[in-house]
């Protein structure tokens, strides 16, 4: 019974790695909608990797002595890199469909074409040019990197609630045919996403670990 659960967890979590990211992970057969919406509990675990791995970029960029500003953009994309723009793509279709389209129908249409029209590459833009002045902004790699986890892996524990809550906007797609993630996935997604926002932002009692200083070279 153990090893059964045991293996059903590592199951899982590469198939969230496999979904969510562009990670060469081996895997016996082909992903199913349904897979993926089992294995949505993950994707808090997926956002860790990630917002550790950017959270390193940005280490290495100030160890060389390359100024914040720098290290925060290879901070930013790294993660983009991991996930070839899987969210960043989501983005500019949304924004091109709802900036763009007059109609259901429409919006839907515009969402589905790959190119990237104006609306999309304006919010693309912004969205970038946020994240990586708020990363730079901040004190210090430690803060930083506490506030890459938290932005990666709070933001994807939200998504199997939301693929739970809001309906499909199309009869076919990933999302239709995943269907709606069981409830137990959707509320450990939760709960992992909750511990870890947690755990990143600092208190009074519990402030934010620092990390050894390196003299840059």
């Amino acid at each position: 019974m153990t090893e059964a659960w045991l293996r059903r967890i590592i199951t899982d979590l590469r198939v969230g790695m496999l979904f969510a990211t562009r990670l060469p992970l081996p895997h016996e057969r082909a992903i199913a909608g349904a897979d993926i919406a089992r294995a949505s509990w993950t994707l808090p675990v997926v956002g860790l990797v990630l917002g550790v791995l950017g959270a390193l970029a940005y280490r290495i960029a100030l160890h060389f002595g390359l100024a914040p500003l720098v290290g925060a953009a290879l901070a930013v994309a790294v993660p983009l890199v991991l996930t070839g723009c899987l969210h960043e793509d989501g983005l500019a279709d949304t924004c091109d469909g709802f900036g763009g389209g007059d109609t259901r129908e429409r919006k839907l249409e515009i969402m589905r074409d790959s190119r990237v029209g104006s609306y999309g590459a304006c919010a693309l833009a912004i969205s970038l040019l946020l994240r990586i002045g708020a990363l730079a902004s901040l004190a210090g790699p430690a803060e930083a990197a506490w506030a890459l986890i938290a932005a990666h892996a709070g933001a994807r524990a939200v998504m199997p609630l939301s693929l739970r809550l809001v309906p499909p906007a199309r009869t076919d797609g990933l999302s239709a045919d995943a269907g709606r993630p069981p409830p137990m996935s959707a509320l450990l997604a939760a709960l992992l996403g909750c511990v870890l926002l947690l755990l990143c932002f600092p208190t009074t009692k519990n402030p934010w670990p620092r990390f050894p200083r390196v003299s840059p070279r």
